[in-house]
């Protein structure tokens, strides 16, 4: 009886231990101090900020690559009828990029074909620009969140390690381990931000290149329209 009490008592013990020993995400941010809080708050922005600039983007250039498939079967049928007004027209009315180079070059028409294509580039680029735009801070928050996150991490180090010395070497284990993983917390959460914002930037840049392909093709497209003989 005594040897089953003994049981019973160390099971209670041990999963009092268990449950002293857990904490949660909350309990961790707030008993890392200050300075952990406050990190916590940049990451959460840098969070906020990474994915309303992937989110606009993806809908940004969703919206760029529709473009009916008729497209140049129109264009092409106004030019070899010399309806160019008629061609500028269908360019303004489709809200794209390709609509936008290819307005230039049917703007251009009659002109050396140098020009043409040059007008068509620097169309592009402009294009290009657009479609990148703030996609350059999405890797910067990829690149900063982690380094913040490691920054609160030593912060919280160095604090446990000078609350040691100042105890002269005396400090509980207990409360000097806690203070060290509740400071870990900070590089987990810059990781996962950094994560996070690296795999939207890497996604964006993958669909912006579709896009840019697009456009080349139709360029090329619009180019040999004008080299054909009428």
């Amino acid at each position: 009886m005594n040897l089953y009490q003994e049981v019973e008592t160390a099971a209670e013990l041990a999963e009092a231990v268990s449950e002293e020993k857990t904490l949660s995400v909350i309990d961790l941010i707030v008993n890392g101090g200050t300075g952990s809080i406050v990190i916590i708050m940049v990451l959460f922005v840098l969070l906020f900020v990474a994915l309303y600039i992937y989110f606009e983007r993806i809908f940004a250039i969703k919206a760029a690559s529709k473009i009916d498939k008729n497209f140049m079967n129109q264009i092409r049928d106004h030019v070899m009828n010399g309806k160019l007004e008629a061609a500028k027209l269908l360019c303004a009315q489709t809200d794209s990029p390709v609509a936008r180079l290819t307005e230039k070059g049917v703007a251009r028409i009659g002109k050396p074909l140098d020009d043409i294509n040059t007008a068509i580039e620097n169309a592009g680029t402009l294009e290009v620009y657009k479609l990148e735009k703030n996609v350059s801070v999405l890797a910067t928050v990829a690149g900063a969140a982690p380094m913040i996150g490691f920054l609160g991490t030593v912060i919280g180090m160095i604090l446990a390690f000078h609350e040691m010395a100042s105890s002269g070497g005396q400090a509980e284990m207990g409360s000097l381990a806690s203070g060290i993983y509740t400071a870990m917390t900070t590089t987990v959460a810059g990781l996962v931000v950094g994560i996070i914002a690296y795999i939207g930037y890497n996604h964006l840049v993958n669909r912006t290149d579709k896009v840019v392909h697009k456009m080349e093709a139709n360029a090329v497209e619009f180019l040999d329209l004008l080299n054909e003989p009428i």
